[in-house]
């Protein structure tokens, strides 16, 4: 009786479990997912982070390590490698429900947009995008209308399916405490008729965007690349900054399109964000107005984005820009 008792005792903890998908880049656990694991931890249940790729091995040693993560499952094999949703979802969906997952969790990023819905699909469930604040087991607040208002949103899905807005939760500690993994069969079959082809990266030694600390942003103002490359590399370099840029920069070829900020693009929150020659549309604020300390820089005094600045300087781009790198 004993035993009975303390094996239901068991399976119910198992049950209130969050799964969390553990996302790498260059072989380390990317920045986005530690918020996610910060976010996941809120719940107040155990956390199981997923990680997945035939670098698995090495990855699942520094998820053992990350602080909040109670244990870790690994599934190593390469069709996961460009994380796939098509070979991804069959994946967590077999694991959700052999393991009775009570939420899964992934951070908002390309992978996290592209596996949440198809995931939803397939367990036909209901999954809730992009949070930034976790009220209760089955409530999350998150932003709508570009940002503009707050939705509170309450689940009912039997597992609640959820992802995470990065720049809203602070990276989770990493340190060298260790916990219990284990390796899973990777055996999905998926019947996917999508394969991974190739990628072209566009690699920088700059800061990540997502994450970096100190954002420099340009945009339409900046009239044409040259004058983007040259105005904003060399503040950037003194400032130890990520580069950045307005969707109207980037379609007009100024740079590429992984450098956008906005609500088509990435969404940051640095310490200090300086948009040059940005005027400001809504799309390109829900991007980048939960940063710490906002400097605008721009000659039309009726810019947008002078509403959410801290700092404001209404001055020709050419003049000031080169006054102040030379000053720092």
């Amino acid at each position: 009786m004993k035993y009975i008792q303390k094996r239901l005792f068991s399976l119910t903890r198992r049950c209130l479990d969050s799964l969390v998908f553990v996302e790498t880049a260059s072989g380390k656990v990317t920045s986005g997912s530690l918020s996610t694991i910060t976010a996941a931890a809120q719940l107040g249940e155990p956390v199981t982070a997923l990680v997945a790729g035939s670098e698995g091995e090495g990855v699942s040693k520094q998820a053992a390590g990350i602080e909040g993560v109670s244990n870790v499952l690994v599934a190593k094999d390469a069709k996961f490698d460009h994380y796939l949703a098509e070979e991804l979802s069959p994946l967590i969906k077999s694991v959700i429900e052999s393991r009775n997952f009570s939420h899964f969790v992934t951070p908002s990023s390309a992978v996290g947009k592209s596996l949440l819905p198809r995931l939803g699909a397939i367990m036909d469930l209901q999954p809730v995008s992009e949070i930034i604040k976790v009220e209760a087991k089955d409530t999350f607040v998150r932003p709508i209308y570009a940002g503009n208002a707050l939705a509170t949103v309450k689940s009912n899905e039997k597992t609640i399916l959820f992802s995470v807005r990065p720049s809203a939760f602070a990276p989770a500690a990493t340190g060298s405490a260790e916990v219990p993994i284990e390796e899973i069969s990777a055996d999905t079959d998926s019947q996917s008729r999508t394969e991974f082809v190739s990628e072209d990266l566009v690699t920088s030694e700059r800061p990540d965007l997502g994450s970096a600390k100190i954002v420099v942003a340009g945009g339409r103002g900046l009239k044409d690349k040259e004058t983007f490359d040259k105005l904003l590399e060399p503040l950037a370099t003194k400032l130890n900054a990520a580069v950045g840029a307005s969707r109207a920069a980037v379609d007009a070829g100024y740079c590429d399109n992984s450098l956008q900020i906005g609500q088509t693009g990435k969404v940051v929150a640095p310490d200090l964000y300086i948009g040059i020659g940005i005027s400001g549309a809504i799309q390109h604020l829900a991007g980048m107005k939960d940063s710490k300390t906002i400097v605008a820089i721009n000659k039309d005094p009726e810019a947008p984005l002078f509403n959410v600045a801290d700092i404001g300087l209404v001055a020709d781009l050419n003049e000031s820009l080169a006054e102040l790198t030379e000053k720092l």
